[in-house]
């Protein structure tokens, strides 16, 4: 049965994440005096800057306005990790957007779909030609139709490797089908409308000093540079996870012989070396370090800002108040992934929400968010720019609410699909009666997802938060 696989959401303009900053966004003025004027006008300069800022960003990543995107792959993908991190970016980054995700993931998968089409593999290695295309043509084309096309897709994330090299040397013969198997998935996506980027898959992280020489890791290097010849010749993205994570991995060993960077185990990462996959992802995607900043010359009382509203700025006996409203939420972080930020320069490359003050005079201020303590910060940290991407309060425990909420919504999804949809019933269960008690589970399902998305987008939407700094008593 096809799922709606849209959100049904009201875009909203520009404007609208203005509201609330100046005191008069939203409500109706009746006479504009010469302070509201100005306020008009700066609102309207905000808006246009927000918008030619955010047009940027947008024509750069590879996600789109109004996608409907599909994570296509093995049990890594299955685990709903690495793709619930590049959701919440996307959902968080662009909070205005009509976005939609589902997860079609599924362990033991390989690129001619072996746990959905069920080829004979002995035969598929041996064979080429036009054998070899017409078994891939067949099994592909059942894979496809089943799990992914009922979705309707417009752009579609495919990472498959680490079941097809079989745990092995490099053997040619399995590499062809893998190879011609990539092609024709991309084929067939395309001519069904959707964009396709091919993802390596990322080394095997057995505890061993050297996994660089791993004869597995050593196939696995191979399928993946065969695969950016496929995906050029597809006219595809391609997305190497395999050396970025490689080299974390052995830099890791260099202080550490016994270090394991992923968690999990040594196929399938946990959430640190997933939330490394969704960095390396997210970076071959094209996405945008910056979330927002802004600049408060606190001795003049002003701001420079790029997608964010500063208003409001007071200073008191030392003390800096102000209001910020920023365009998008930071990426959120999965807390039990945090280690991967001292691997990685995850926030540096893709969450940037950034607040510099010139003009400070003590030596460390005491932070707080609409009242909530969040730091001592140094005055040359501040004076250089804070990322506060991660850092506790509310607007952190805002974008971790967005993540926990994607998590929610794929778990439902998950059950849909392959607990209800994907259901066999024994023989003798099998008629009208139970059919008739799917199709209704489906429809409790699909209201439970709708309701879901909504809450997602709902809670994504950035708020007006309150700033103040204290120096801090040494």
């Amino acid at each position: 049965m096809a799922h709606d696989f849209g959100l049904k959401t009201e875009s909203r303009c520009a404007a609208d994440r203005t509201e609330g900053n100046s005191g008069i966004a939203g409500r109706r003025v009746g006479r504009l005096d010469g302070r509201t004027f100005m306020s008009k006008i700066r609102i309207l300069r905000f808006v246009a800057a927000l918008a030619i800022g955010v047009a940027r960003l947008a024509a750069e990543f590879q996600i789109h306005d109004g996608d409907r995107v599909v994570f296509l792959g093995d049990s890594i993908t299955e685990q709903r990790l690495y793709s619930t991190y590049i959701e919440a970016y996307a959902l968080t980054r662009f909070p205005d957007w009509n976005l939609s995700f589902r997860n079609v993931g599924w362990g033991g998968d390989t690129a001619w779909l072996r746990q959905r089409a069920h080829p004979d593999e002995g035969q598929l290695f041996k064979a080429e030609g036009e054998e070899l295309d017409r078994k891939v043509t067949d099994a592909v084309a059942r894979g496809l139709g089943r799990d992914v096309l009922p979705l309707k897709p417009t752009f579609v994330t495919i990472k498959f490797g680490m079941n097809d090299h079989s745990y092995q040397k490099f053997r040619p013969d399995i590499f062809r089908a893998y190879a011609r198997s990539q092609a024709e998935l991309a084929t067939v996506l395309g001519k069904n409308g959707a964009r396709v980027a091919f993802l390596t898959p990322q080394p095997i992280e057995e505890r061993r000093p050297d996994p660089d020489v791993d004869e597995r890791n050593h196939s696995l290097r191979q399928f993946s540079d065969g695969l950016r010849d496929v995906a050029q010749k597809a006219g595809a993205t391609f997305v190497d996870q395999f050396d970025p994570y490689l080299k974390l991995m052995m830099a890791a060993r260099a202080s550490d012989p016994k270090a394991f960077i992923g968690g999990g185990d040594a196929v399938h990462p946990g959430p640190s070396g997933q939330t490394l996959m969704a960095w390396a992802v997210l970076k071959g995607l094209g996405a945008d370090p910056l979330v927002a900043k802004a600049e408060i010359d606190v001795a003049a009382k002003s701001a420079k800002t790029e997608r964010c509203a500063v208003n409001q700025i007071q200073v008191t006996d030392g003390k800096i108040t102000f209001e910020r409203k920023d365009a998008s939420l930071p990426m959120p972080i999965d807390s039990r992934g945090e280690s991967a930020l001292k691997l990685a320069p995850v926030l540096e490359q893709l969450s940037q929400l950034e607040l510099k003050l010139t003009g400070l005079t003590a030596a460390a201020y005491d932070v707080s968010i609409d009242g909530e303590p969040v730091g001592r910060i140094e005055a040359s940290a501040l004076a250089k720019g804070w990322n506060y991407s991660n850092t506790g309060g509310p607007i952190t425990r805002q974008a971790r609410q967005v993540l926990a909420g994607v998590f929610e919504k794929n778990e439902i999804y998950f059950n849909r699909w392959r607990n209800v949809q994907l259901h066999q019933f024994p023989g003798w269960a099998k008629g009208p009666e139970t059919e008739a008690r799917r199709n209704d589970e489906l429809k409790r399902l699909d209201v439970a997802i709708s309701e879901a998305e909504a809450r997602l987008n709902a809670s994504r939407k950035p708020k007006t938060h309150r700033f103040e700094l204290k120096p801090a008593t040494p």
